[in-house]
């Protein structure tokens, strides 16, 4: 099955790589229109999926993941048209100069061909994935979870009616239906079909992709978020940065999962802070410097500090200066992001420098790492390794560069 659906993807990556902006375009249009009319549809199959998934036993966090409303079809539509608005970057010359010979080179970016993506929860990443991967050229293969197929089912069929009204491949995206994880390892090992794999779930996911993958991945890792507050910051902001981090939708990666505060500040922050996070059920895990503040919060224990809870779970830290606070960082970091609370611009400019994550905030919330947010349209993962690309995925991670040498019949002596 894997095998016939990389050929098909392969053969409609060919038509999809030639394919100038404004079709591209009018496809996403079109996905978006098809997907708000058949909102109805969409969202009776997404509440067959919720009972399913509440049946089995599906927590609060991926419940909240997987839900759909009107509203949030309305905002899946309008991602597509927000990628249709950006810039198409297949095509664009990211570089060029003339050799001694007289031969011009240029570097140009192309398609990388079949991306496949791995993902748990979350219907809307079938048209975020799919729409990134059509506007940068390239065919989708899509494996979604066993209590999201009928979600995905909806979208996808949307997307693909889209295709073929415009004459274009159906197979430019296709949804794995078998949801075994046998399906799965046979994805990780699709080589010559799949160019990259994308996994965007939980620590199982990851490690198996790690471990099996025989095709090129990124790796859209855990979140164990951290926001520090500096000896020098304003108190009431960082109240609001560190509430929003950890309470806006605990659920997902760019939630706050660590508090790290500096001790000149402790006695007078955490009251507040606490009060803020425990009036929302925020339950509170400390050590023991943060324990001797709030004697009611529950003991932190080392394996708190490199969990990602995706809930509403909270760990506290107080350090005795900036440079515990960043050791502390370091060690447990996800290398997702990081944020720092401070006044001092000398501090942030170090912790700026000094800390290893794909993102770091400086006097803002961590749940600004998104690829919508940052102006992508929409994203295709998180990386949070360092080759081939970093941070939110958008259209240009999803694209590799290519030499173009033109000549005037120079031979090589």
């Amino acid at each position: 099955m894997i095998d016939q659906m990389g050929s098909n993807a392969r053969n409609a990556a060919r038509v999809l790589a030639t394919l100038d902006p404004s079709t591209k375009n009018d496809v996403l249009a079109a996905m978006a229109v098809e997907l708000e009319s058949r909102s109805d549809q969409i969202l009776a199959e997404n509440a067959q999926d919720m009972e399913d998934a509440r049946a089995q036993g599906i927590s609060g966090a991926l419940l909240d993941r997987l839900a759909l409303n009107p509203d949030r079809v309305t905002a899946i539509a309008n991602g597509l048209r927000k990628v249709a608005n950006l810039p198409d970057p297949v095509g664009s010359v990211t570089g060029g100069w003339t050799l001694l010979n007289g031969i011009r080179l240029e570097r140009v970016r192309v398609p990388l061909g079949v991306v496949a993506i791995i993902y748990e929860a979350r219907p809307n990443v079938t048209a975020d994935a799919a729409g990134l991967c059509f506007k940068s050229g390239n065919a989708a293969i899509l494996r979604g979870s066993s209590y999201t197929l009928r979600s995905n089912n909806a979208i996808a069929d949307a997307l693909r009616a889209a295709l073929h009204s415009h004459g274009l491949p159906q197979d430019s995206i296709q949804l794995v239906q078998d949801t075994s994880r046998q399906a799965a390892t046979a994805l990780m090992r699709a080589k010559g079909w799949v160019d990259l794999l994308v996994p965007r779930g939980g620590p199982g996911l990851i490690a198996a992709i790690e471990e099996q993958a025989t095709v090129p991945f990124v790796i859209d890792g855990a979140g164990n978020c951290h926001v520090y507050v500096d000896a020098s910051a304003d108190l009431a902001m960082a109240a609001d940065i560190a509430f929003n981090a950890k309470t806006h939708r605990p659920g997902v990666c760019n939630a706050a999962e660590k508090l790290v505060v500096h001790q000149d500040v402790a006695a007078e922050f955490l009251p507040v802070i606490a009060g803020r996070l425990e009036d929302f059920g925020v339950e509170l895990r400390g050590d023991a410097a943060a324990m001797a503040i709030l004697p009611n919060m529950i003991a932190a224990t080392d394996e708190d500090w490199p969990t990602e809870y995706l809930d509403l779970i909270m760990a506290i830290k107080v350090v005795s200066s900036f440079e515990k606070a960043i050791d502390h960082i370091r060690e447990y970091s996800s290398g997702h992001t990081e944020a720092i609370v401070t006044e001092d611009l000398g501090a942030a400019d170090r912790f700026v420098r000094e800390t290893d994550s794909a993102v770091v905030m400086v006097n803002a919330s961590t749940r600004f790492t998104d690829g919508e947010e940052f102006g992508f349209g929409a994203e295709i993962g998180i990386s949070t390794q360092k080759l081939h690309v970093r941070g939110p995925m958008g259209l240009e991670a999803l694209t590799t560069e290519k030499y173009v040498l033109h000549g005037e019949g120079q031979i090589r002596s």
